[in-house]
């Protein structure tokens, strides 16, 4: 019996017995457990470890070990990691980061906060990966960083990559916010470059709530990001434990027998709800926050070492609903990304190119809701020239950020939930027409 079959047989035993109204997924929520979230409620009831305590260093260690390099350092977000390496590779004013769009702005503003300028490097339309040949165009003199985005968990060709960047004599720093889990020739991406940073925000595939945490197997820049950590402020216990009820919160009110009713809840509260949110305003427009600096708290990084220990199961099931994806799509003309024959992504959402997202994203929340990375060049900047990005410079990102639907493939999502939204995409639009 295949994987999907023994899930369906899971599925029809548990609707059997259901008495919730109909499912209804979404992009978030997918990761954390009812085990996570009794230990988010522990802490928040004994919480004299909240922001310190032992879970840090382990949560460290454990993080190294599945990326196989020597040092991990943990932070509250990964845009900070960023920030520390670019401090420890001793940019300069003026100095260019080369980066691809699309991308979020708080990677933009990382490079921009330590006096860096972002050079930004339209993508692949096949792969929404990096132009590597356009990337080697752009190199000037004061080029000093190749920065690759392993886009949606999908590795870029990291033989070409590395081989560009030996030719120029570039440090290479992974972005992986998008890629815990994904192999390239048998190796985790993220043990590659100088350094990488990874994400554990809860988008992602593993969830803090916030996190970041960054990896590398050099001792001189280790050294450095280290000293940056340790002058960088506790997380306090308010805001951890603001990050523990979003936690908890998230994994009760996006189970999918309730979701369509708690979203709409959100959706009408708009930007009036409690929740914390992983971007401020200064970010959005490209301003530093005051408490940028910050390190990642005990609690959360209890919750993190959690999921770590689940990723292989985490994984596997992403790839097995995106495989579905694929093969019910496909018969329909879609097609997901183009995936380096020596790579093995680990999707954190499996992304579809349809002519009128709009359209498919309403007639999809008759089952599900899609998710729309990437909605601008620079995701949730106020507007991309606030992040020094210059309109028409990037047109097939740009492409990408009007035609790009994602599809959900956490642990809620079932085979009913690919057959729906399968059935939602053929029956809006059979043949979607891809730009060049």
């Amino acid at each position: 019996m295949s994987d999907v079959d023994l899930v369906r047989a899971r599925e029809s035993r548990a609707r059997s017995s259901s008495w919730f109204a109909p499912r209804f997924v979404g992009p978030l929520g997918g990761t954390s457990t009812l085990g996570d979230s009794l230990v988010a409620l522990r802490h928040l009831l004994w919480p004299n470890e909240l922001s310190q305590g032992p879970a840090i260093a382990r949560y460290e260690e454990a993080f190294a070990g599945a990326i196989g390099v020597r040092y991990a350092y943990s932070f509250w977000a990964g845009r900070v990691g960023l920030y520390s390496l670019l401090l420890g590779l001793g940019l300069k004013s003026g100095d260019e980061v080369l980066l691809q769009v699309p991308t979020h702005v708080v990677v933009a503003n990382a490079i921009r906060y330590a006096g860096a300028r972002p050079v930004y490097v339209d993508c692949e339309l096949d792969s929404y990966n990096m132009d590597l040949a356009q990337a080697e165009r752009q190199i000037t003199p004061r080029t000093k960083v190749l920065l690759l985005q392993h886009t949606f968990g999908n590795p870029v060709d990291l033989d070409r990559a590395l081989a560009l960047a030996a030719r120029n004599n570039l440090e290479v720093i992974e972005d992986c916010v998008h890629a815990l889990g994904a192999t390239y020739r048998g190796r985790p991406v993220g043990s590659f470059g100088r350094a990488a940073f990874f994400s554990t925000e809860e988008t992602k595939t593993i969830s803090s709530t916030m996190g970041g945490m960054v990896v590398t197997d050099d001792s001189e820049l280790a050294a450095r990001v280290k000293a940056f950590q340790a002058a960088c402020a506790l997380s306090s216990a308010s805001q951890t434990a603001r990050y523990l009820l979003k936690f908890i919160a998230y994994y009760v009110l996006t189970e999918p027998h309730v979701f369509r009713l708690t979203r709409a809840l959100y959706e009408l509260m708009g930007r009036r709800h409690p929740l914390p949110r992983a971007t401020t305003q200064e970010e959005l427009h490209g301003k530093r926050p005051a408490n940028y600096e910050q390190r990642l708290s005990n609690a959360q990084a209890a919750l993190a070492l959690r999921q770590l220990q689940r990723l292989d199961a985490n994984v596997h099931h992403r790839r097995t609903v995106s495989a579905a994806y694929s093969a019910g799509l496909g018969r329909y003309g879609f097609s997901g990304p183009r995936t380096e024959e020596c790579a093995e992504p680990a999707l954190v959402r499996h992304p579809i190119w349809v002519e009128d997202r709009p359209a498919v994203m309403r007639a999809a929340r008759r089952s599900a809701l899609l998710g729309d990375w990437f909605t601008s060049v620079l995701e949730e900047a106020a507007s991309p020239p606030e992040g020094a990005y210059e309109r028409g410079s990037c047109p097939r990102a740009e492409a990408v950020a009007e035609h790009l639907v994602n599809l959900p493939n956490h642990q809620r999502v079932k085979p009913s939930d690919v057959e729906a939204i399968i059935s939602t995409l053929a029956a809006v639009q059979p043949a979607p027409k891809r730009a060049t």
